[in-house]
């Protein structure tokens, strides 16, 4: 393990940037969703996380997202957020962009938090209707009707996350890659970084310069390229990088 290093980077660095993904809540006990653990009634996140999935059977789709947030809701952060959260609040520069949809990151306080597919506790109106916000919180568990109706129009809504198939908000991938420039240690945690454009960020932080890491339970694609590769549970080794700082 490559910890005295990624300490030594840590210590180092003026602008840090950590993107974060299922890994780092894995530990609170939050389904990835994929593999042998990430089935739901026979169903593979990819065939229900869609547009045409929601307009084919919008009901059978809430089912399936109002069962992850009763799970969400029963989980809590775990020492990863905690970490990372402190770095964002005792430094100015330090930038979390993650991937996860969960929120856990806002529950401990993360500053500026970029969420590039949004969150689970997000909704928006399907029809789009001008009397809605764009999004809107709403975090009932579970909910009183599935699936549930915009209080505005009385159509259907949907949860305001990013679907396959779908773009992320320009604004948040702006400020992810404006955290990326800028940085001169990048660091990739709990996520195989394979899917774009999140997979992008990594390069382009190398290809300017700054000290890439990852952090991660098993190898992915991204070790082989980093300066950095430790391999072990995410809120593990955060809580002992955090602990060799403050010794």
């Amino acid at each position: 393990m490559d910890l005295d290093q990624i300490v030594r980077a840590v210590r180092g660095a003026r602008r840090i940037t950590v993107l974060t993904g299922a890994g780092v809540s894995a530990a609170s006990g939050i389904p990835t969703f994929r593999g042998p653990d990430g089935l739901w009634k026979q169903f593979r996140a990819e065939q229900l996380a869609t547009p045409e999935a929601f307009e084919r059977d919008p009901r059978l789709v809430w089912e399936w997202y109002d069962w992850r947030r009763q799970k969400v809701a029963a989980c809590q952060p775990n020492a990863a957020h905690r970490v990372l959260a402190a770095w964002s609040q005792r430094w100015p520069t330090c930038h979390i962009i993650t991937q996860n949809v969960d929120d856990l990151h806002l529950r401990v306080g993360t500053r500026d938090l970029v969420r590039l597919h949004g969150s689970i506790w997000d909704v928006s109106c399907w029809n789009g209707c001008a009397a809605a916000p764009s999004r809107w919180r709403d975090e009932r568990v579970p909910l009183d009707e599935v699936p549930p109706r915009c209080p505005h129009c009385g159509g259907l809504v949907r949860p305001a996350v990013v679907w396959f198939g779908e773009s992320l908000d320009p604004a948040d991938v702006e400020a992810a890659h404006a955290a990326t420039a800028s940085c001169d240690l990048f660091i990739s945690a709990g996520t195989s970084a394979i899917v774009y454009p999140a997979a992008a960020f990594l390069h382009d932080a190398k290809r300017r310069g700054a000290t890439t890491a990852e952090i991660n339970l098993e190898t992915t694609p991204a070790s082989e390229i980093v300066d950095i590769a430790v391999q072990g549970k995410v809120e593990e080794v955060l809580e002992q990088v955090e602990a060799a700082l403050g010794a």
